[in-house]
């Protein structure tokens, strides 16, 4: 069994705002294995939905718990389908420390200051899991609690949506090949610069 977990904040008012976008993830690869959210069930303090993806059974969850407390649901469902959480587990989130619709996926690592990841790996006791991040910029001006629960600008708005898409066929990718094949497809795809002329930028450090 493979687990996807898209994290978000339950409730209209949280509906596709930054923090949010690991939920379209989840709606984006359950409307590519044909399913609706008609179709969720309320388990493990979240909503779940039983798919096949890219040939591998899959429990995708989005987390009903809030964000602070996302490791909650997510340990309730490793724990009820024994899954390997180093192998078999996969979290989608939202990063400030990439720009908007960029896509970076990892097999384990630090939380990078997000509350959601800082609270599964708390509740797990490690940090080797799988992570998809997905950028939504940082605002210089705006307090960032504001900013992540705030909805993208029209500017962002195709970015993101692209995104979301890739992330979906990214977790796929995962559930069938495993996070290095995921990673070598997707972080090169996401690293490389829309103009061949522009100079290379540093290093990312989450890479």
């Amino acid at each position: 069994m493979k687990l996807v977990v898209g994290l978000g904040n339950p409730g209209p008012e949280y509906r596709r705002t930054r923090h949010n976008v690991g939920f379209e993830v989840i709606d984006c690869l359950a409307r590519r294995s044909g399913l609706s959210d008609a179709a969720s069930r309320s388990r493990f303090s979240g909503l779940v939905l039983e798919a096949e993806v890219s040939g591998e059974r899959a429990m995708l969850l989005k987390p009903m718990t809030f964000m602070n407390r996302s490791g909650q649901s997510v340990v309730e469902a490793a724990r009820f389908y024994k899954v390997d959480t180093e192998r078999d587990l996969l979290v989608i989130a939202d990063d400030l420390a990439l720009p908007c619709g960029q896509l970076r996926l990892r097999a384990e690592g630090g939380d990078g200051g997000h509350n959601g990841l800082a609270d599964i790996t708390r509740a797990l006791g490690t940090a080797s899991w799988a992570r998809c991040r997905i950028g939504i910029d940082r605002s210089a001006v705006i307090p960032q609690v504001d900013y992540v629960l705030g909805r993208f600008t029209p500017e962002q708005e195709p970015l993101v949506a692209e995104c979301v898409d890739r992330a979906a066929e990214a977790a796929s990718v995962w559930c069938h090949r495993g996070t290095a094949a995921a990673m070598n497809q997707f972080n090169q795809r996401a690293a490389m610069p829309a103009d061949p002329a522009t100079p290379p930028q540093q290093k990312d450090p989450l890479k």
